[in-house]
């Protein structure tokens, strides 16, 4: 949960690097929590109504760009390719290139 509430409080911070545990940590929240979120809907018959249906999905999509646009830094490429899906999806799996690179430093290092 811990990462989940990290990428929230980055809520539109597109620069630095995001490590592949917090974007994939984030990404399985937000399914479990939208999972959760439809069977409340359907449960208070709000289903039906786009307002609610849309709400969530609303709320985290830039949390979520930003996450994956750092996740491209991470691994030195611009979050440019966040627009390319099949590319983002290889390059979220990898492990990020180690040390400092021209987006910042590594985020598995701990700061001194």
């Amino acid at each position: 949960m811990k990462w989940y509430l990290l990428v929230l409080s980055k809520y539109v911070e597109f620069s630095g690097r995001a490590r592949r545990k917090e974007y994939w940590m984030f990404l399985l929240f937000n399914v479990i929590i939208g999972i959760a979120y439809g069977v409340v809907l359907v449960i208070l018959d709000l289903e039906e109504s786009r307002f609610w249906r849309n709400l969530y999905p609303l709320l985290v999509f830039l949390p979520g760009l930003a996450a994956l646009v750092r996740r491209m830094h991470d691994s030195n490429r611009s979050g440019w390719w966040a627009l390319c899906p099949v590319a983002n999806l290889v390059f979220a799996c990898f492990e990020g290139t180690r040390g400092q690179n021209r987006f910042g430093p590594d985020p598995k290092q701990p700061t001194q």
